[in-house]
């Protein structure tokens, strides 16, 4: 299996519990491993025949500055089943953090691993 990576994209959203989080936009931070084959495409250096990590960014981008979640825990099992089912990934890890929510930690978040490796 090979791994296609994002690092440190971070997207302006609404989400929290609080009533005043409902009320503002904050900035959320993801790291992705996406598992690929990515031989054909060094082969033919055609960018369709990989997994498009500008593609993947922009529809990320999109999807998560449009939604509203309560907890980080949906956000990011709404992200990884996105990413699965829209770039046809069978295996993927997300890092997602929300780096204001605790005034006295870099950042706080989740860690999910889902699908199977190739």
């Amino acid at each position: 299996m090979d791994i296609v990576y994002i690092r440190s994209l971070q997207v302006e959203t609404v989400i929290g519990i609080y009533d005043w989080e409902r009320e503002i936009r904050q900035a959320v931070v993801l790291d992705l491993e996406m598992g690929t084959d990515i031989r054909q495409a060094a082969l033919t250096e055609d960018i369709e025949s990989t997994l498009n990590y500008k593609s993947v960014c922009d529809r990320l981008i999109e999807f998560i500055s449009n939604s509203e979640f309560l907890l980080v825990e949906t956000m990011a099992e709404e992200i990884a089943a996105l990413v699965m089912q829209e770039f046809n990934v069978p295996w993927i890890k997300l890092s997602l953090g929300k780096p204001a929510a605790i005034p006295a930690a870099a950042s706080v978040g989740v860690v999910i691993e889902r699908g199977a490796p190739l």
